[in-house]
């Protein structure tokens, strides 16, 4: 269902002046097509096209831009198996998952038409004494102007759909860059916005490496930078990025806490999810798991046993939960990992084998705080459990941590549930399931080394706008 080639797309149009980029199929190896790889030149007449946009896009009536985004879901909708195909062949995303993903940028862009007939201001009371009496106050939100978007490769589909929709809505033109790894899904994105009206430079789709990208992060054009990716590279272009906004979404090592009330079976299950969805390559990926010792056997023997009944391979089959890690070297550096907190006392209950780009579920215990497996974000198949007796405790070890994007706690106790939300140094804390769920519309991301800022579509818009206020006398 793949294309033998793709273009990327210069303000709303495609071009293809080469085949440099070769795609892999995640699971065999194999070449699955070609993408144009752009340069420089490319880049500049991209950023020059959105700067152009900019005043077109931000005269575009709520309604024309809501009108944009239904055709985008509409025509997502008709696609939905050949985006479904492209994900689980370049990301290695089994293809119930690679479905899932399909429909959730689907819900993205509903939501953001939604929302590009709702942006609101207020109104403001401004006679706060004899000197202001006559005087009214308004706000409405602006279009921040171009942006720059860089996207990852984990959720190539859903992750360009939090750029791309609010700057829709908000209108906002913009140049967004997709991860080498996996540029289709974003090209197919870029071909039904070529099917619009949107005024010429209101979008570029470029496959690029990062010498060419970096115009996006240093020119002073681009109002705004919003980055997915690793904390090394994503803080290091927030201190180039100028006087630009920057919106950071970053890396997690993300907990879970398993009370001694929780429901075992319910907890196990959702858990399995969490911590192997994706194979682990999620920033809110359950990585470390605190269980209260008093049920901590009775989890962990529960929690091994549906480990192990994961089916791993190829990805196009549709009984398959594991698929390939994004690429060998990936999975080397993860099995380097396991091997060195085993080194350290830590001790494999299953899992642990690797075979090329495929790494089994893993789960470990014993594992010492200190080792990358706890301390670093695995970003792949492998959790730690810990067991743990006081509550307040386990809370202050969820906290130790440079990352704080999501929490997970499996209670019922509701005083904990609000200790949690109290004292959680996170973004967000999910009580009853795994800090890997999220929706569409709420707000999402992170603090520490996180990140900085929310997505979410109405808090995206928030970033892409800017607070225009005006103020009325009325003469005495």
């Amino acid at each position: 269902m793949m294309n033998k080639t793709y273009p990327y797309y210069v303000a709303n149009k495609p071009e293809c002046p080469n085949e440099d980029l070769a795609v892999v199929d995640k699971y065999t190896g194999a070449i699955a097509t070609r993408v144009a790889l752009a340069d420089a030149d490319a880049m500049e007449r991209a950023i020059a096209g959105a700067v152009r946009a900019t005043a077109p896009m931000a005269a575009m009536p709520p309604y024309e831009r809501q009108r944009v985004l239904r055709h985008c879901e509409k025509r997502f909708e008709e696609r939905a198996e050949e985006l479904a195909m492209a994900l689980c062949v370049e990301a290695g995303k089994p293809i119930k998952d690679s479905r899932g993903e399909v429909a959730r940028l689907i819900d993205t862009f509903a939501i953001a038409a939604e929302e590009s007939v709702r942006i609101q201001g207020e109104t403001l009371n401004l006679e706060r004494g004899e000197k202001s009496k006559g005087y009214r106050g308004f706000t409405r939100r602006v279009p921040v102007g171009p942006c720059a978007m860089i996207a990852p490769f984990n959720f190539p589909l859903n992750l360009v759909a939090h750029k791309v929709a609010p700057a829709l809505a908000a209108g906002c033109p913009f140049v967004l860059k997709q991860s080498e790894s996996t540029p289709v899904g974003a090209l197919i994105i870029a071909e039904v916005l070529a099917e619009t009206g949107l005024p010429e430079g209101a979008f570029s789709v470029l496959t690029c490496d990062a010498r060419v990208a970096d115009a996006m992060v240093t020119d002073e054009r681009m109002k705004l930078l919003s980055f997915t990716g690793s904390p090394k590279v994503g803080w290091k272009l927030k201190s180039r990025a100028g006087k630009k906004k920057v919106v950071l979404e970053l890396g997690g090592n993300a907990a879970c806490i398993v009370d001694e009330d929780a429901d075992l079976d319910d907890a196990v299950q959702r858990m399995v999810f969490g911590a192997f969805y994706q194979s682990g390559q999620s920033c809110i990926g359950v990585q470390r798991i605190f269980i209260h010792q008093q049920i901590y056997e009775t989890f962990k023997n529960k929690f091994v046993e549906a480990t192990r009944a994961l089916k791993s391979g190829d990805p196009k089959d549709e009984q398959v939960f594991i698929g390939p890690m994004i690429s060998e070297k990936e999975a080397e550096r993860l099995d380097s990992w396991i091997q060195e907190a085993v080194k350290a006392g830590g001790r494999i209950l299953c899992g642990g084998e690797r075979q090329g780009a495929m790494l089994e579920a893993t789960l470990l215990e014993n594992v010492p705080t200190d080792q990358k497996l706890c301390a670093q974000e695995a970003f792949g198949p492998v959790a730690v459990l810990s067991p743990f007796s006081d509550y307040s405790e386990a809370l202050d070890e969820v906290n130790n941590s440079v990352f704080g994007l999501q929490a997970g706690v499996f209670t019922r106790d509701l005083y904990h549930m609000l200790e949690a939300w109290d004292r959680l140094e996170v973004g967000g804390v999910i009580i009853g399931d795994v800090p890997s769920w999220r929706v569409d519309h709420m707000p999402y991301g992170g603090v520490k080394d996180s990140g900085l800022g929310r997505e979410g579509v109405r808090y995206a818009i928030e970033d892409m706008t800017e607070i225009r206020h005006l103020a009325i006398r009325t003469p005495q």
